[in-house]
């Protein structure tokens, strides 16, 4: 088995799943703002091109229904481009469609030849199409749900909170008494006044919540000193739904997003190597799992039909099964041997 993770999980932009919205500019001449109409918390890295040089740079973080300013000054710009990614905490974000590889690197960087570093170091950019509005050029980030600030700021929530322990399923942007209670239940159990939910900094205290598995509902943890990849499956409609991939970095933990109240789950795990790939112990590889055998692929996957996995192209993996339903909290440890 064979994953990317030569960066960390991404959103995808102008995709199925994540949508740019606006119309096109030959020429941006003031200030690019990049704004997040989705439900997720992004790091995103722009890249600009003029004639047949293109730089980039980054890390800009924009919360769910925030807006933020990415270039400054008069520029002289033929194209935008755009990479997004979400923290780990998210597991399994939409994936990319991006055909651009540009470079890029951790931290504050800005290269001005984004095209003359190692393929090691770069990254799929996306083309972005600013819109113009009252702030200057400005590109959107939306998910098909179509929020509007407010919506995606409340969707943000909701799925922190649903990741962190907290019912707030379906994730929609909606208020509701579900979603009130859980937000209520967060402010109380964490100690935090009333009015912390209108401010940018719930962000970092549902992100810190997602990142403990103290009191989680389900939740794996990374032992070992490898990345591992896990799947999780959900009874649904009376079938077993498998998902993946979710990346859990080594010495972390992942609160995979639950949908419903599931009280049983499935759950299976690769250790991979810096290139992606599985690693081994002897003739086997360094998983965690069961004997319920389930579908899976390659790349991010959902399948609901578990028969002659192989016949369809796909892989077949031991799952096992942990009852929750009576549990206050199921954590997974993945350990070497």
């Amino acid at each position: 088995m064979r994953f990317s993770i030569a960066v960390v999980i991404r959103l995808s932009i102008c995709g199925v799943a994540l949508i740019c919205t606006g119309l096109a500019l030959t020429s941006v001449r003031a200030e690019l703002i990049l704004c997040n109409r989705t439900s997720y918390r992004l790091e995103a890295a722009i890249g600009l091109e003029k004639r047949v040089t293109i730089a980039t740079r980054g890390w800009f973080r924009v919360d769910p229904g925030d807006c933020r300013q990415v270039a400054e000054g008069a520029l002289e710009t033929d194209m935008v481009y755009l990479h997004a990614r979400t923290p780990p905490a998210y597991g399994s974000a939409p994936t990319p469609p991006g055909r651009a590889e540009l470079c890029l690197r951790d931290g504050d960087f800005e290269i001005t030849n984004a095209r003359g570093c190692p393929v090691n170091e770069q990254a799929r950019f996306s083309p972005a199409h600013p819109s113009d509005s009252p702030k200057g050029p400005t590109v959107y980030l939306a998910e098909e749900a179509n929020y509007d600030d407010a919506q995606a700021r409340l969707a943000g929530i909701q799925r922190l909170l649903t990741i962190a322990g907290y019912d707030t399923y379906p994730i929609d942007g909606v208020q509701s008494a579900k979603t009130q209670a859980a937000i209520y239940k967060f402010l109380s159990d964490h100690k935090l006044p009333t009015d912390a939910v209108s401010k940018p900094e719930i962000f970092d205290a549902l992100l810190q919540a997602a990142n403990n598995p103290e009191g989680a509902k389900f939740a794996w943890c990374n032992d070992t000193k490898y990345t591992v990849m896990a799947s999780l499956g959900i009874v649904e409609m009376g079938a077993i739904v498998t998902r993946g991939w979710y990346r859990v970095p080594a010495g972390q933990c992942l609160r995979p997003d639950l949908r419903g109240d599931p009280h049983q789950l499935y759950s299976y795990a690769e250790a991979i190597d810096v290139h992606g790939r599985t690693i081994r112990q002897g003739d086997a590889a360094l998983s965690w799992g069961g004997t319920i055998k389930l579908c899976t692929r390659d790349g991010k996957f959902e399948s609901s039909d578990h028969k002659d996995c192989a016949a369809r192209g796909l892989s077949t993996a031991g799952f096992a099964v942990f009852d929750i339903g009576n549990q206050p909290s199921t954590v997974v440890r993945f350990r070497e041997p």
